[in-house]
């Protein structure tokens, strides 16, 4: 018995150290993040990186922060030695790093040499495998290099698990667009050496300036794109102690997959299920499940707040009170999107401006005339209009066709009134213009005072009927349907628990429960406008949902369902002609309603054009 007992040991240093780089450095994206961070805690202005065949065989970060002193760097590589916190309160946390374990493990497990000047010379020291050479003078006009040679050389299994030199730059390329976003004021150059000499610049972000929204607009343009920039609604709000900043874009400008979602805590990119869960209800009014918002959010609040100490990688945060953040986060974004009314995505309008684009035909364009005067233009839309005294909508048979068409064209022109009603846009300065025409009896032409917009009515009265059922919801409260007899719900005593202390929510949606006893509860009333309910499904859906955000939207979002297909039937439907009152009223209408510039399932209900554009089109520039 004795000779088969386990014999415990304590393991070197090496090994430790090889355990802890196991969590620390993943792969080589996970040195780059840790470096970088400590270039930015150092008080970096100006950070460069350099890497090689993914990281593998070269990782250099080059600085210009306060440095390390010669005498300290051995210091520097001991495990768990930092200058970012004394230890008192780990909770107190100003900075991204504060563990102590990225250096000792990255030279745990590579070629470490680090080279920094904190004022007098400049130091170098190297360690390899865990083991530390003797610091010796060096060259460096100021701040620090690291240089990180041979990643997992020294744990050469784990070189099997890392993926294609390309997926591991794409890798290094999102960690440093993430801390880039967290640090606007700070210049960022990454560059691929895989070939060597200067190699080429894979990115680069210079030094913001202005205050934090502009820095933060400016370096978000830089690595999101212009289009999302363009499109994107500032945030700021505050509550109990937190405050949200940041940039989310428009519903029209949303994303296949989760791709362009970025969110912080005190400056810490993470990536948190509560975040994202509460980013994700905050649009799920406004777009489909297959489509995804897109976002940089920034939660700011006293470090005692939130704990960062939740994983070696601290890419985890736990907050004390995960409730009020989710609710600073849908809120603020709702009241934003409100905010925006019936503004619609830029992109929409290029995309239609893109598929509108002839074909090159070949040898130069030939331009007949310049642009015509004010004057041209009245008297050709005068010679043009339609005959007031006509009939208004007739229906004329295929023998009455006009000559050079095979069918009746699908497009009709309403004359304007020169009474009153709708007058030119320039004098009533509308958003969205004066209707003109309705074409295949759905889609409204209106001018505006710089161009054109062009209405999908189905869409745009299926939304505003949407907003107005919500409205008188909201204002009436949610009608309940009491069952003659209760169904009772078996669940374990931990789950009806959940479930119970969440019974006033419940409630204020329609779904009134009791507790029955042991682990029962008993559904009392449904929302009337669900019908039928399969109760006890509904509640192990509610449990899901709680146990993977941490609160419900399940049965609101059941309900909007209902609401916004009874906001379908009740709509304008395609094929119906409008008359030209009809068409302006649901214009004004819709500039009168926030969240009109997409329909419920996020597609956009119009498209402008401006003047400029359309005679691009017409080589008229």
């Amino acid at each position: 018995m004795s000779a088969s007992r386990p014999v415990i040991r304590q393991l070197d240093d090496a090994a430790i150290n090889r355990i802890a780089a196991g969590e620390v450095v993943e792969r080589p994206a996970s040195a780059v993040k840790e470096l970088v961070e400590n270039a930015v805690d150092a008080g970096a202005t100006r950070i460069e990186i350099a890497y090689a065949d993914g990281g593998k065989t070269l990782i250099r970060v080059s600085d210009d922060g306060c440095g390390i002193d010669g005498k300290d760097l051995p210091l520097a590589l001991a495990r768990h030695a930092t200058s970012k916190i004394d230890g008192s309160d780990l909770l107190d946390i100003h900075t991204f790093g504060f563990r102590g374990e990225a250096l000792p493990s990255l030279g745990a497990v590579g070629r470490l040499t680090i080279t920094s000047r904190a004022g007098g010379d400049a130091a170098q020291i190297r360690v390899s495998g865990g083991q530390m050479e003797p610091v010796k003078p060096a060259a460096l006009g100021r701040g620090t290099v690291v240089e990180l040679r041979d990643l997992f050389h020294a744990t050469p299994a784990r070189l099997k698990f890392l993926r294609t030199d390309r997926a591991e730059a794409q890798a290094i390329t999102d960690v440093v667009k993430r801390l880039a976003m967290a640090e606007p004021h700070v210049g960022v150059t990454l560059r691929d050496v895989s070939g060597g000499g200067e190699g080429r610049v894979t990115f680069r972000a210079t030094p913001e300036t202005g205050d934090l929204f502009d820095a933060l607009h400016a370096r978000l343009a830089t690595i999101l794109g212009r289009d999302f920039a363009t499109n994107a609604l500032p945030i700021d709000a505050m509550r109990d102690g937190f405050r949200l900043t940041g940039y989310a874009a428009l519903p029209t400008y949303s994303r296949g997959a989760a791709v362009a979602q970025f969110l912080f805590v005190n400056g810490r990119p993470v990536r948190d299920k509560l975040l994202y869960g509460a980013l994700r209800g905050a649009y799920a009014d406004f777009l489909s499940r297959d489509r995804h918002p897109a976002a940089a959010l920034f939660v700011t609040c006293d470090p005692k707040l939130v704990d960062v100490n939740v994983h070696p990688a601290k890419s985890e945060v736990r907050f004390r009170d995960p409730g009020l953040v989710r609710g600073l986060i849908v809120s603020a974004l709702r009241h934003a999107l409100a905010e925006a009314g019936h503004r619609a995505s830029s992109t929409v309008a290029d995309a239609t401006l893109g598929a509108m684009r002839p074909e090159p035909t070949g040898g130069p364009r030939i331009y007949q005339m310049d642009r015509p005067s004010q004057t041209m233009i009245r008297t050709a839309h005068h010679m043009q209009a339609p005959d007031p005294n006509a009939q208004a909508y007739p229906d004329p048979g295929p023998e009455q066709a006009p000559m050079g068409f095979a069918e009746q064209p699908s497009a009709r022109f309403e004359p304007r009134d020169p009474e009153g009603g709708m007058r030119e846009t320039h004098d009533g300065h509308l958003p969205l213009g004066a209707a003109r025409a309705q074409v295949h009896e759905n889609y409204i032409i209106a001018q505006t005072e710089t161009g054109m917009v062009i209405v999908d009515g189905h869409a745009a009265h299926e939304r505003l009927n949407y907003e107005k059922l919500k409205r008188q919801m909201a204002e009436r409260g949610v009608a309940r349907q009491a069952l003659l007899i209760p169904e009772i719900v078996d669940l374990s005593e931990a789950e009806a628990q959940t479930l119970l202390a969440m019974s006033d929510q419940l409630g204020a949606m329609g779904l009134v429960i009791e507790p029955f006893g042991g682990g029962a509860i008993a559904v009392r009333e449904t929302p009337a406008i669900l019908g039928t309910v399969n109760a006890e499904a509904l509640m192990r859906d509610v449990l899901d949902e709680v146990a993977d955000l941490g609160t419900t939207t399940l049965v609101q979002e059941k309900i909007e369902a209902v609401l916004s297909r009874v906001a379908c039937h009740g709509s304008i439907r395609s094929g119906r002609r409008m008359r030209a009152e009809e068409m302006n009223a649901l214009l004004r209408e819709m500039e009168a309603t926030p969240h009109s510039g997409q329909c419920n399932h996020g597609r956009p209900t119009y498209v402008e054009l401006k003047l400029a554009d359309i005679e691009r089109l017409f080589g008229r520039t």
